[in-house]
């Protein structure tokens, strides 16, 4: 089994909900618990000791799902930032939700998730990366990062159009914004939802500087696939996001020459001095030895993981954070709190980084979700989930009604003990920007995996979970799987029927499905 298969046997699941008040709360009192849902950007289950992973470890996310409950297959749709936003809003595909790329514009006036927790009487809030072009609908309070946002001294656009330039780094800001919305930016009065979107550790990767010294001394195990040759996967040959070629850029994703990055005229003194005292010495080291083939992707991969990794930690730290308010204020009990990432990420697998394909490491997500009265301490649960799941759950948890045209299904009540979907639909668009991977979609059984590339030539690719965890190996042609694939095909077809997705339907009736 490879790390992503493995999540079931440990502690818990990234970025989710949290909800709370500002004074203790009988939870026999009242039926409706606030709702946190902490979303970071592109982490990795590989990147969670709740997930058993080798190179990290994340207490404070762990927590979440040691006094919860550790979703091990759950699923992105599509797997890229802001599109998974919007289903995570909308409860719906890309397709219905009209997002299906970065550069599409978002209709924010659209019936999403906190607009029925508002009719139902909740106070909605979203703060931190939004990532979406259009202002936020639908939320009492609204302060969020323009477009990626930056790591150091980033600028935040307010309710009233103002953007304003904040000093410090971006994941304590927005924790330090969400935690003053708390306690005195709400009507206490109320029940809220609050979404807190964090940057990290999405792409330039740069580490608080308080933890650029956490990973001394250590070397990260490159991945077994890190040298795949992608043999009988057209799709994996076209891609471009490998980290042994420039795509992975020596200046600005690795730091070799940190005086030409424009974000050092965003840090402060202190900041700036950290950085160089890190950074200068271990750059010039790497000139003088004039690295070449396996000595300079092993290079390029430590200092990817060690940059990644140390945006991961202020993720954690800031988790902890917010649990910690709520220990500290007695919320903690009538709070639904939830970790959950846009998508997962590649950490060398296959030889990449960044996300995009319907491969384990790409399409899982992590979650972990705490909520005592409806959630058993130390639950884990394999059943298949997507992400168009999370706003009818929300709406669950928060009595109210869910509209029939959401495409999810509320996870609760867990465990569902084999009741949940016996499979999920993908579906990806984005092409030939950013990193040229075809667009495709495709079914995924707890065991099987269908996938149909499709607009610079059309393949199929085929994948047993069971025997081949890593996608190392297409066996669409081989005859021995001729039933299962005919079975699966069938099943595909009715999954993008039933999810109305008319492109893809079309499509495989011109396949012969």
């Amino acid at each position: 089994m490879n790390r992503l298969t493995k999540v079931g046997f440990f502690l818990a699941l990234p970025i989710l909900l949290v909800a709370f008040r500002l004074a203790p709360v009988d939870f026999k009192a009242t039926s409706r618990p606030n709702i946190i849902v902490i979303f970071s950007d592109d982490h990795a289950l590989q990147a969670i000791s709740a997930y058993g992973s080798p190179y990290v470890k994340t207490p404070n996310i762990d927590r979440i799902g040691r006094e919860g409950v550790v979703f091990t297959n759950m699923f992105c749709t599509n797997s890229i930032c802001a599109p998974s936003r919007a289903t995570l809003l909308t409860g719906k595909y890309s397709h219905i939700n009209g997002h299906r790329d970065n550069y599409t514009t978002f209709d924010a006036s659209q019936p999403m998730f906190p607009k029925y927790l508002q009719e139902a009487g909740y106070q909605t809030a979203w703060i931190g990366k939004w990532h979406l072009k259009a202002n936020p609908h639908y939320f009492d309070f609204w302060e969020i990062l323009p477009g990626q946002g930056l790591y150091y001294s980033p600028n935040f656009i307010q309710m009233d159009g103002k953007t304003v330039r904040r000093d410090g780094y971006v994941t304590n800001l927005i924790t330090d914004d969400a935690l003053n919305w708390i306690e005195s930016g709400r009507d206490a009065s109320k029940p809220f939802c609050l979404v807190i979107g964090h940057k990290a550790p999405h792409r330039e990767w740069l580490p608080d500087t308080t933890d650029l010294h956490a990973f001394d001394g250590k070397t990260f195990p490159m991945p077994s696939t890190f040298y795949d040759t992608y043999e009988g996967r057209l799709a994996a040959q076209h891609q471009d996001m490998q980290l042994a070629t420039p795509t992975m850029r020596l200046g600005l994703d690795l730091k070799v020459d940190i005086d030409t990055m424009p974000i050092i005229k965003r840090m402060n003194p202190a900041q700036l001095k950290a950085w160089k005292a890190y950074y200068d010495p271990r750059n010039e080291a790497f000139k003088q030895q004039h690295l070449t083939g396996k000595a300079l992707d092993n290079w390029k991969y430590q200092r990817y993981m060690h940059d990644y990794l140390g945006c991961v930690l202020s993720v954690d730290r800031n988790v902890g954070r917010v649990l910690d308010y709520l220990d500290k204020y007695g919320m903690l009990e009538n709070t639904v709190v939830m970790y959950s990432s846009d998508q997962g990420f590649y950490l060398g697998e296959h030889g990449w980084f960044d996300k995009r394909f319907m491969y384990e490491e790409s399409m899982h997500m992590p979650l972990l979700v705490r909520y005592p009265p409806k959630i058993k301490p130390g639950t884990i649960t394999s059943d298949l989930f997507i992400n168009t799941d999370f706003a009818p759950t929300i709406l669950q948890m928060a009595g109210a009604p869910i509209p029939s045209d959401m495409q999810g299904k509320s996870f609760l009540p867990l465990p569902k003990a084999g009741k949940g979907r016996k499979a999920v639909f993908y579906h990806y668009y984005e092409y030939p920007a950013d990193h040229r991977v075809l667009p495709h979609f495709g079914i995924r059984t707890d065991r099987y995996k269908l996938i149909y590339f499709y607009g610079k030539g059309e393949s199929w690719e085929f994948f047993d979970l069971k025997t081949d965890p890593n996608e190392m190996h297409n066996t669409y042609s081989n005859s021995k799987n001729a039933t299962i694939i005919r079975q699966l095909k069938t099943h595909l077809k009715k999954l993008a029927s039933d999810y109305k997705d008319t492109e893809a339907v079309e499509m495989l009736t011109r396949a012969g499905v």
